[in-house]
């Protein structure tokens, strides 16, 4: 089976042995191998598998060749050995459940960069009792449908006693745009209270790797900026693969942010006064937008804020080669969902999608946020690089102890907080310039 760092990064077009067999995970030809030791006694050589915790299979091997030995027996002890073996392998040795729990004593043998911060667990640890699972094994529908990690925090806050109905220091508003092929999109327009207008304006763009997750899903972060920003946030979906495949989210962010300029003093906003932002997918849209207005395609934002985005088609950048087991992202998971949304493996040089390829120049001052348990840390990093290169303004920070999605997580998690408050105080100084 290719790895992350044999292939490109996404491989549309290629359907996964997850996929074919309705979401189970699949087998590694590899699991039996790295979770193998050899014992030995006076009359017999053995090859032990250990599938998983507490588990050991000792199957006879020839002395010569060193191999298993070929009967009916062998072979079906180790089919169910490396089909017991992939799942824990495929999230990194010593990790229990794919969802980031096991023994954390060794970052480097759960294959991610470093141990999260407790408060972090305490959210991975929600998120796999609410049964989730890593997307590279699951259908789309499955994914689709799957507990998120905002219904994680959600749970982490009733386990702590906190309240789960948004404060109401920030009104919202439910409405449609028309999006680039024809159709009508859902927007939420996010508005604090309290605060007198006309107020500077953020254009939001959700994450889920173009395939996944919704307003609703993302409903944490714009509420997030609008209290800390001071600023009505405008969140808007957009086509996702694979019914809808690049580029169509990319001409919907670009039609919404349009549209929010022609609306913005409707709703109390200032279009002189304006930023764009977004988390993941979204961060990759946010700069898209910037890049679309500098050459014409609407008003000139003042800021981009952008969450881990992706940036970096190089399937070989550290972050991606350290990360392979980490959650609720891993590697495994940016080629799933470049399957699903992207029309062919060409697309990932296209400048909108290999963001670090794309002319930069001339750009509004940038905020780049990165987790350090993130595959796409990596992505923001060479990103800042590129965007620092051509003179753009730009600032990023790492959070270390997290992992991608933190930054929606700020009732629960320290560093989400913090993340929040550098973000607004970058956009904060951006409307007053």
């Amino acid at each position: 089976m290719a790895t992350a760092q044999s292939r490109s990064q996404f491989d549309p077009g290629k359907t996964t042995t997850a996929e074919r067999m309705g979401g189970r995970s699949p087998l590694s030809s590899a699991a039996s191998t790295a979770m193998s030791g050899t014992g030995r006694n006076a009359n017999t050589a053995s090859r032990f598998i250990r599938p998983g915790a507490g588990k050991t299979i000792a199957l006879p091997i020839n002395k010569r060749t060193g191999l298993v030995q070929r009967t009916q027996t062998n072979l079906k002890r180790l089919f169910f050995a490396a089909a017991a073996g992939a799942a824990v392998l495929a999230t990194g040795a010593c990790m229990s459940d794919g969802m980031g729990r096991g023994d954390m004593s060794h970052p480097a043998a759960m294959a991610m960069t470093a141990r999260p911060d407790a408060d972090m667990q305490r959210v991975l640890d929600e998120l796999a009792r609410l049964g989730a699972r890593p997307v590279d094994t699951l259908t789309v529908p499955q994914a689709r449908s799957q507990p998120s990690p905002a219904d994680a925090v959600m749970a982490v806050m009733r386990a702590q006693g906190m309240p789960t109905t948004p404060p109401p220091t920030v009104a919202t508003q439910d409405l449609t745009y028309p999006d680039a092929g024809g159709g009508q999109q859902r927007a939420r327009v996010y508005r604090p209270t309290g605060v007198d207008g006309p107020l500077p304006v953020i254009v939001y763009y959700h994450g889920g790797g173009w395939v996944i997750a919704n307003l609703d899903v993302y409903d944490a972060t714009p509420r997030a900026l609008a209290a800390g920003a001071r600023a009505i946030v405008v969140s808007v979906e957009y086509r996702k693969g694979p019914e809808s495949r690049f580029p169509a989210a990319h001409d919907d962010a670009n039609a919404a942010w349009r549209w929010a300029a022609q609306n913005a003093r409707a709703w109390g906003g200032d279009p002189e006064r304006m930023a764009v932002a977004g988390e993941s997918a979204g961060g990759n849209l946010a700069m898209n937008v910037a890049i679309s207005a500098r050459d014409g395609g609407g008003p000139r934002p003042r800021h981009v804020l952008a969450v881990y985005p992706i940036a970096n088609a190089d399937p070989n950048l550290p972050s991606k080669r350290e990360n392979t087991g980490a959650a609720p992202l891993r590697t495994a998971g940016l080629m799933w969902f470049g399957r699903h949304a992207l029309r062919s493996p060409a697309d990932q040089q296209d400048p909108r999608f290999n963001l670090v390829a794309a002319n930069l120049r001339g750009l509004p001052p940038v905020t780049i946020v990165r987790a350090q348990i993130d595959p796409l840390r990596s992505d923001g990093e060479t990103l800042e690089q590129a965007l620092r290169g051509v003179g753009v303004e730009v600032d990023g920070r790492t959070f270390e102890g997290v992992t991608h999605e933190f930054f929606s997580m700020g009732s629960v998690v320290g560093d989400a907080r913090n993340a929040n408050e550098y973000a607004n105080q970058r956009l904060r100084t951006a409307f007053t310039r």
